[in-house]
Parts: C-alpha cells; sequence; structure tokens
C-alpha cells in the first residue's frame, strides 16, 4: 500500500509502537552531525530496533501510545519519518514540538485511540472524514480533527511547499 494526502486519504501498513516513544529513539543523537535528510531516513526509529531502517516500507503508518515524540525538539526526529516514506503518524497523544514540526514537513499526525490497532494491519485515514479505518479488522476510529488550515499544510506537502505554492501563508 502506498501513502497519498493529496486526496486526503491515506492508506498504510502499521508499524506499532508504544507509549513515551521519545525523539532519541526515533532519531539518534549520535546522527545529528548528518547534514543530508536522505541520511537520516537511514536512521529512522533505530534507537528501538538497529534494523528499523530496513523495516519500514513506503507509507508505513507508525501507530504510537501517550506522548509520542517527547524528549528534545529536534526536526530530524520528524524528517526521517518523512524521508523514510512514513506516511502519517497515529498516536494517542503527542509532545507539542513534534506534533508542529510533523505539520510543517508535511507528516500527518493524528491523535485516537490506538488500543485497538494491531501491527502489520492495512489502515485507512480519510483526513477530511477525521476518522481511521482499520481495514484489516474492520473497526472505524475517529481522530481529533485537524484544523483546515492543518489539512491545506498537509495536503500541500508541508509549511514550506505551502508558501511555494500560494507565494504566502495564504490561510483562505
Amino acid at each position: 500500500m502506498s501513502s497519498s494526502t493529496s486526496s486526503g486519504v491515506i492508506f498504510g501498513r502499521v508499524i506499532k509502537l508504544g507509549d513515551n516513544v521519545d525523539t532519541d529513539l526515533i532519531y539518534p543523537g549520535k546522527y545529528l552531525t548528518l547534514v543530508k535528510p536522505e541520511e537520516w531516513a537511514t536512521h529512522a526509529l533505530q534507537g528501538l530496533d538497529p534494523g528499523f531502517p530496513q523495516k519500514l516500507r513506503p507509507g508505513d503508518i507508525v501507530v504510537g501510545g501517550k506522548n509520542f515524540g517527547c524528549g528534545s525538539s529536534r526536526s530530524q526526529a520528524v524528517s526521517c519519518l518523512k524521508y523514510a516514506g512514513v506516511g502519517a503518524v497515529v498516536a494517542v497523544s503527542f509532545a507539542r514540538i513534534f506534533f508542529r514540526n510533523a505539520i510543517n514537513v508535511g507528516l500527518p499526525v493524528l491523535q485516537c485511540d490506538t488500543s485497538g490497532i494491531g501491527e502489520h494491519d492495512e489502515l485507512e485515514i480519510d483526513l477530511g472524514a477525521g476518522e481511521v479505518r482499520d481495514l484489516t479488522t474492520g473497526v472505524v476510529i475517529p481522530f481529533v480533527p485537524l484544523p483546515p488550515v492543518m489539512v491545506t499544510i498537509l495536503n500541500d506537502g508541508g509549511l514550506v511547499a505551502h508558501i511555494q505554492k500560494h507565494g504566502d501563508f495564504k490561510l483562505d
């Protein structure tokens, strides 16, 4: 399955994580000297498992528990997931800075009950309807709706792409 936000619908396979996944687990600090985003992608989630980058497939949806992205404010933690091809991150709650960084780079981040979502389930996320559909189990989970401006920024590919497309930060 592949990920797409151009239609506001994202499809992907679940990579299930737990609570309190901090930015050092997402992107270990020892790689902060790397400057190329393509290199960041090769270390995504390596703090959890050294072989994790090889397990990620384009379009995968990372599913976490409470407090996803806590820890330092390193933007590489979000960017490495985006460049690794992660289609979205779904969690019970997010650290505030991680959430904002994700929207800014065009990585959808959605808050909902993730307890019923299983490893390798196939999900369909409808940004417009505010629903996560677990295609494996048939369960539909509502998520905290994103403000329309955030959906627009995501559909445009992130804040920089949004500004390039519109010439400025148009919010209408």
